[in-house]
């Protein structure tokens, strides 16, 4: 039986909202125990354990050519970033991580214009600005009702989220056809081992998992991180990204603020009238993304 398109994509987008939504709890929780790069080097070589097995039967998979690009999508789509968020939350709390991470759809949109020349529309600016505000308005009226933030440790974030934003423009634009597992497993398979000889030959992994009494706790958090929200959603990520489009997938950054209030509500916290409002204009933002680029689809297709 063949999925709908429509209902697959909105039904990633969910998937990965649950897990992405949570991984700044999680990098806080290991950064508790571990210094960022080691937190940073966890993830990846976690990813990359789980997805060794896929990486070797993929190996011979990756086309002609390709490779060049799994590696630099690797590197700049889960290496780099790894260790920016980690660095950054030594410092910014994880909400305003997840506020800062809204950016991605917004640069996503201008480098795909710039370098990608990727199509748009005022539709498609509009969506993105709609999502934005949404996000924003949302984690204003659910915190202290401040932005203040440590620049020096927030351009650590907003680093990485234009890295992602060329992450997604470069599987779309140039690796499309190519099967995301093969993507993401020998992605990992790349940047893993060099990874794996920094963590135990050259950081103080072992010595704190071993003297610490936290280590296997802190480990943990990491460990679930680098499964779910590095090896998993990445795969996730790139197949939404194929199915529909660069914005569209990036604008899954805007429903973490959502996931923050759900989880605060479960916790006997009040829901704040206005948040609502914030979470309408959130949806509203991703229909006008990807009410633009189904009719871009359907014109093509006659």
């Amino acid at each position: 039986m063949q999925l709908n398109p429509k209902l697959t994509s909105w039904g990633i987008l969910f998937i990965l909202v649950l897990i992405w939504g949570s991984s700044f709890i999680l990098i806080k929780g290991g950064l508790e125990v571990y210094s960022s790069q080691v937190v940073g080097a966890i993830r990846i070589v976690v990813s990359f354990v789980v997805l060794l097995p896929f990486a070797v039967a993929h190996l011979r998979k990756v086309p002609p050519g390709k490779i060049k690009y799994i590696l630099i999508v690797a590197v700049i789509g889960t290496g780099i970033p790894a260790f920016l968020f980690a660095r950054a939350q030594t410092v910014i709390d994880s909400s305003l991580a997840g506020i800062l991470n809204s950016l991605t759809p917004l640069f996503t949109m201008i480098i795909g214009i710039m370098f990608f020349r990727q199509k748009t529309s005022w539709q498609n600016v509009l969506g993105v600005f709609v999502g934005l505000i949404g996000a924003l308005g949302l984690i204003y009226v659910t915190s202290d009702k401040s932005f203040e933030f440590h620049f020096s440790f927030a351009i650590y974030v907003i680093i990485a989220t234009v890295l992602y934003a060329i992450h997604s423009n470069m599987i779309k634009y140039y690796l499309q056809e190519v099967n995301t597992i093969t993507i993401v497993s020998v992605g990992f398979f790349i940047i893993g081992i060099p990874t794996m000889i920094y963590l135990f030959g050259f950081s103080d992994f072992v010595e704190v998992f071993i003297n610490d009494e936290r280590g296997l706790e802190g480990f943990m958090y990491i460990a679930i991180l680098g499964f779910l929200a590095s090896a998993f959603a990445i795969i996730a990520y790139n197949r939404l990204v194929q199915l529909t489009n660069a914005i569209f997938a990036s604008s899954v950054t805007y429903f973490v603020p959502v996931l923050a209030l759900f989880w605060g509500i479960l916790d006997g916290e009040k829901f704040p009238i206005f948040a609502s409002l914030f979470i309408a204009l959130i949806l509203l933002g991703v229909f006008l993304v990807n009410r633009n680029n189904k009719r871009k689809r359907k014109l093509n297709n006659q």
